[in-house]
């Protein structure tokens, strides 16, 4: 099956959230709560949360997540997870960010597929690589 490549916006909102740890030794561990509303071939919000780890070196930082996509995908219905690693090595960054294996839903059930995330003026911009085999 071949793949198919969306892109489009998406507008995020985090806020921190009570945590458990808080860190040591010029560790800052902090937790957030997720909110984003996408738009284009993905039509959809989420809601999801995040772990992160700042260091005492400037640009240096890793982060996970989870966030739960409910909404339309190039018009089929349902909800999918997306899973997120995150590290910043002194301002170098990588991320991988893929759908949970068998989290999708409704008209999305059987979805695979990666997402990379961009920002560009301020805006965020998502470029989602996906095959549906439902």
């Amino acid at each position: 099956m071949e793949s198919t490549v969306i892109s489009g916006q998406f507008n995020v909102k985090l806020n921190p959230i009570g945590g458990y740890a808080t860190g040591q030794d010029g560790v800052n561990l902090g937790r957030m709560s997720i909110d984003k509303t996408f738009t284009g071939a993905l039509e959809a919000t989420s809601q999801g949360e995040m772990l992160s780890a700042m260091t005492a070196t400037q640009g240096s930082a890793g982060y996970v997540a989870i966030e739960q996509v409910v909404g339309s995908l190039n018009g089929k219905q349902g909800s999918f997870v997306l899973q997120h690693f995150g590290t910043m090595d002194k301002g170098t960054d990588r991320l991988i960010l893929e759908v949970v294996p068998d989290s999708g839903a409704g008209e999305l059930v059987g979805l695979t597929g990666k997402m990379a995330i961009r920002i560009e003026a301020g805006i965020h911009y998502y470029d989602f690589e996906y095959e549906l085999t439902s």
